[in-house]
């Protein structure tokens, strides 16, 4: 199997929540693949770090893989923990908290244009 030139995705078998540390401060992330097709990204936020409200032009799943986090969606709050998985809508404003450390992996899908699923 070719590697992807514009991912850095962990050969053979491999756990998202293991491949990415904390840092204290901050938020730290790895692209794991990158294509027009989408895009898979694991990110480890310190306790109380977040990343501020914003939009997106695709669909997003937030999926948590330890701690636990304030994923806030169209101004309604959602607390999510390791396992559970949330949907952030295209367009739709969305902000991320650190309600204590966590790491998540954020699966966004770019549809194709001028195509119905």
């Amino acid at each position: 199997m070719g590697k992807n030139p514009s991912a850095s995705m962990p050969e053979g078998i491999f756990r998202p929540d293991g491949i990415i540390e904390y840092q204290e401060g901050a938020v730290v992330s790895r692209t794991l693949v990158n294509t027009v097709s989408g895009t898979v990204t694991v990110f480890a936020f310190d306790a109380d770090q977040g990343l501020s409200e914003h939009t997106a032009p695709f669909d997003a799943l937030v999926h948590v893989l330890e701690g636990a986090a304030d994923v806030r969606i169209g101004g309604v709050s959602h607390v999510l923990e390791a396992g559970e998985c949330i949907m952030m809508p295209a367009g739709v404003p969305h902000a991320l908290k650190a309600v204590e450390r966590f790491k998540m992996q954020l699966t966004m899908i770019k549809e194709k244009e001028g195509h119905n699923a």
